[in-house]
């Protein structure tokens, strides 16, 4: 039975950074060369970066990145083709630069001996959830040709092209193709891999032929890109799985059926089979994670991105002694090391005293820099500035998020003294009512648990501790009832349900996208449902200036979820609950 040997090759690329990923492909297609692979594997759109957005829109980004790509093409030597995400525009290599047409198109680019040799249009354009790419590229036509790569007849695909029934992938095998090529920039959400691969299972059962399936790592602003490329040979099998969440590269020999004659569209020669090759170095299938061991994983590379690829090397947080800053700190450090998280404890005169020496110990644990800034004398300075205004009222929220933006103003001035960049420490569950003070305990450059619900918040941080086999977040900040300690004996539960109520109505609020009446049918408290659903959608001026935050679900606040600001639809309480459909 003949044989392809196929190298994945899952890098973390830069949006924009075309000279870098550039250098990136290069060299790990050398590498695939120096495995004797008959053809390299790059993520989908690995010249630009994924997402490039609006990018796009501008004719010099286009025209940059095609010619980063003959730039890439002129080092692409030897027998392994390589098969590269790019953006096929207005012109593309070996065509006359002055011919303008149609696009452009997300494509991918087939390299063989210094040129291009030809390109495949991505044909299913995604236009949903995080997806926008209806917005920027012409669909290709289904017209695009096979290529022949070591005897073998290819088909080239691009990400979503194999996630359609009966799409291009089924096509293309129906017309003669032995093997699908698709190259992917996948976004993750928990349980993201098993949909996948099961997606991928029923695409072979289809086909008739093994898929060999790379996709990007990288964190790109709120999007989380989790590799985990993998090959499946005919029966549905998986060939090989490369790590989740980290670059990873592998050789695979995939064995394919006999041709049955050329294809009915055009096949591109590309390369013979080798007369000889070294052999394949021992297969890679790397385990499945799930549950709160993947989010993890997607939490920190997203720290780590974020931060580095923004031109940060060092971050700061508030550390108040609570769940939540727990987490983060903790992701931080094992983002970036734990030399580069700097914990800032700014007491009050609510803070306790157990608050406190929970924030010390934990930085101890963790091995985080620590420092302690008061901010009593400020928050007296505020209360006097502002007496006369506020002469003959009573205290009220004013003066308690007073306290939350003096803790803010304080993070932005170290952050703009040393260069730190600011992690903001809310929660999904909190972000989604509206539990947070604007330009306080939400200013900051990234959100990292913004997509984090309150009870896998604790989740998290007790597999963190499990994961050490001790208690790095104390189990006193795990016990204790949750409080912003802005006023005496303040906790959570004083102004929100408890969480184990609160997250599923939210999750089904939000994230399922049901109505007040559904919820209520559905057996939710009716005035706890209105109450709720008013917060969530009052919130949505908050969220709007609030920062990015990393998506682990499948519905965040910010790209999945768009409502507007100015909005005067409320949901509405029905008149028999017991009745509502």
């Amino acid at each position: 039975m003949p044989s392809l040997r196929v190298a994945l090759c899952q890098l973390d690329l830069t949006v924009g950074a075309l000279d870098d990923n550039v250098d990136a492909i290069a060299a790990a297609h050398a590498r695939a060369e120096a495995a004797g692979a008959d053809v390299a594997l790059f993520p989908e759109l690995a010249i630009s970066g994924y997402p490039p957005e609006d990018l796009l829109l501008k004719p010099g980004f286009v025209e940059d990145q095609t010619e980063a790509l003959e730039r890439l093409a002129t080092r692409i030597e030897g027998h392994c083709v390589a098969v590269v995400g790019w953006v096929e525009g207005a012109r593309h290599l070996g065509a006359d630069p002055h011919d303008r047409h149609d696009g452009p198109w997300n494509a991918a680019a087939v390299l063989h001996g210094g040129r291009l040799v030809g390109s495949y249009r991505k044909q299913a354009l995604p236009n949903y959830a995080v997806f926008d790419e209806q917005r920027y590229f012409d669909a290709g036509d289904g017209a695009q040709p096979f290529f022949s790569i070591a005897g073998v007849t290819c088909a080239v695909t691009v990400c979503e092209d194999v996630w359609v029934d009966d799409g291009p992938a089924a096509h293309a095998c129906a017309s003669g193709a032995q093997i699908v090529l698709n190259v992917n920039a996948s976004p993750f959400h928990s349980g993201k891999q098993e949909v996948r691969e099961s997606m991928l299972r029923r695409r072979v059962a289809e086909c008739g032929a093994p898929i060999a399936y790379v996709n990007l790592v990288s964190g790109q602003d709120d999007l989380v890109f989790d590799g985990g490329s993998v090959v499946l040979d005919a029966d549905g099998s998986i060939v090989s799985r490369l790590p989740r969440f980290v670059e990873a590269e592998t050789v695979v020999d995939v064995a394919v059926a006999d041709g049955t004659g050329l294809p009915s569209r055009t096949v591109i020669e590309v390369t013979d089979a080798p007369a000889a090759r070294p052999d394949a170095p021992p297969v890679t299938v790397d385990e499945v994670l799930d549950g709160p061991a993947e989010v993890w994983e997607a939490l920190v590379l997203g720290v780590r991105d974020y931060t580095r690829k923004n031109g940060f090397r060092e971050v700061t947080l508030g550390l108040s002694g609570g769940v939540d800053s727990a987490l983060v700190a903790a992701i931080a450090a094992d983002a970036l090391g734990p030399a580069a998280v700097h914990a800032v404890l700014m007491p009050s005169r609510y803070s306790s005293d157990h608050s406190v020496s929970d924030a010390e110990q934990l930085s101890i644990n963790l091995g985080i820099d620590a420092r302690t800034i008061p901010i009593e004398a400020a928050h007296h300075a505020f209360l006097d500035m502002l007496a006369p205004s506020f002469e003959g009222l009573d205290e009220d929220l004013t003066e308690e998020n007073l306290q939350s933006r003096i803790r803010g103003v304080t993070l932005m001035a170290l952050s703009n003294k040393f260069g730190w960049l600011v992690l903001t420490t809310g929660n999904k569950s909190e972000t989604a009512v509206g539990y947070s003070t604007l330009y306080g305990d939400t200013a900051g450059g990234l959100a990292v648990i913004k997509d984090v619900p309150k009870l896998l918040v604790y989740e998290l941080c007790r597999w963190r501790n499990r994961r050490d086999g001790a208690p790095v977040i104390p189990e006193s900040i795990l016990t204790k009832p949750p409080s912003a300690e802005l006023r005496p004996d303040q906790h959570d539960q004083q102004s929100l349900p408890p969480y184990e109520v609160l997250d599923p109505l939210i999750e089904a609020y939000v994230d399922g996208d049901l109505t007040s009446e559904e919820l209520i049918a559905a057996g939710h408290d009716p005035e706890l449902v209105v109450r709720i659903a008013s917060l969530v959608d009052l919130a949505e001026y908050k969220r709007r200036q609030s920062p990015p935050g990393i998506r682990i679900s499948q519905k965040a606040f910010g790209r999945d979820r768009r409502l507007p600001i100015t909005n005067r639809y409320r949901p509405k309480r029905p008149m028999d609950p017991g009745g509502a459909s």
